[in-house]
């Protein structure tokens, strides 16, 4: 399977952060204009494992009920490069609506952002460079489910 392309990493990159402001727009709403994602209740049971072709790996386990996060822990790993690491006891959740936020513990600044548009669930991160390998980051992509059973989502 092959890693996103570049726009839609690019998107996903401005959804990001729109999401860190308050906001999560899509691109071609009416009229050109970014329609904002609807707030919706997440109940979520996670589990997405997979290798990619291009020696891109993620691991991730995400339980969310009622947008309230229950468990988390996230490895993902840049080819043979270098990998990040997220776990839910090294966050505490600041925000349930529009989107979910959680907040490193350690005043780093970094952030988990759990959103779900019509067609996925999304688990991303902002700032969380002391969390990777140093050189990877801006290689570390979001991770995301299938709504309906938590499997990882298709990418195309």
């Amino acid at each position: 399977m092959n890693r996103l392309p570049l726009t839609f990493r690019l998107v996903a990159a401005a959804a990001l952060a729109a999401a860190l402001a308050g906001c999560i727009p899509l691109p071609g709403g009416l009229g050109g204009r970014p329609t904002p994602i609807a707030s919706r209740d997440i109940d979520l049971v996670g589990d997405c494992r997979r290798t990619e072709e291009d020696g891109f790996r993620e691991d991730a386990q995400l339980r969310v009920s009622d947008n309230s996060v229950q468990q988390l822990s996230w490895k993902l790993w840049v080819g043979k490069r270098g990998s990040c690491s997220f776990n839910l006891a090294d966050f505490r959740q600041v925000q349930k609506k529009p989107s979910i936020e959680l907040r490193a513990n350690d005043g780093s600044g970094c952030k988990l952002m759990v959103w779900q548009d019509p067609r996925r669930i999304t688990l991303a991160h902002a700032n969380c460079q002391q969390r990777c390998t140093p050189g990877i980051y801006e290689q570390a992509w979001p991770v995301m489910f299938e709504p309906g059973s938590g499997a990882c989502a298709q990418t195309r």
